[in-house]
């Protein structure tokens, strides 16, 4: 069927048209939405799977959990370089904080040795985080790349 307006054009064809084209925007809307939720989904669990393998390491070693945040920061959650950094002093802090409880109480921690570290700790993170908004995402990634492999070859050879 034809249908005509007062100035007699069809408008039954346009209307089709019209239908058509809803019908695709309205697909690419919904799989848009799909893909955004789906999204969502993968990166709560990588945001999980990335704070459980830095408490493991952290938990297990009482220290290194930042150096397991990092790269699956960059990695999984596609954060840039510097943020990934930050994030990653923010989440290791209250882990540490609990690690260290749980080794103090149960005696090994020793206080003589433990404050003049964390005096030198507190001092560092402080130069470091100064330092961290100076430097570009490319120089914090070769520092960062070059301290990770110097530990593993010092842990491994000496």
């Amino acid at each position: 069927k034809k249908f005509y307006n007062t100035n007699n054009n069809i408008i039954a064809k346009s209307n089709q048209k019209n239908n058509k084209t809803n019908k695709k925007t309205n697909k690419k809307t919904n799989k848009k939405e799909d893909n955004r939720k789906e999204s969502q989904i993968k990166n709560k669990i990588y945001s999980i799977l990335t704070g459980a393998s830095a408490g493991f390491i952290n938990g297990l070693f009482g220290g290194g959990g930042g150096m397991i945040v990092v790269p699956m920061l960059i990695k999984l959650l596609n954060r840039q370089q510097k943020k990934a950094h930050a994030t990653a002093i923010l989440i290791i802090l209250p882990l540490s904080i609990l690690s260290g409880l749980l080794y103090a109480s149960s005696g090994a921690f020793n206080l003589k040795v433990g404050f003049p570290v964390i005096l030198g700790v507190v001092g560092g993170g402080i130069i470091g985080a100064l330092a961290l908004k100076k430097l570009s995402n490319q120089w914090v990634l070769i520092i960062f790349s070059v301290l990770m492999a110097g530990a593993g070859l010092k842990m491994l050879l000496f």
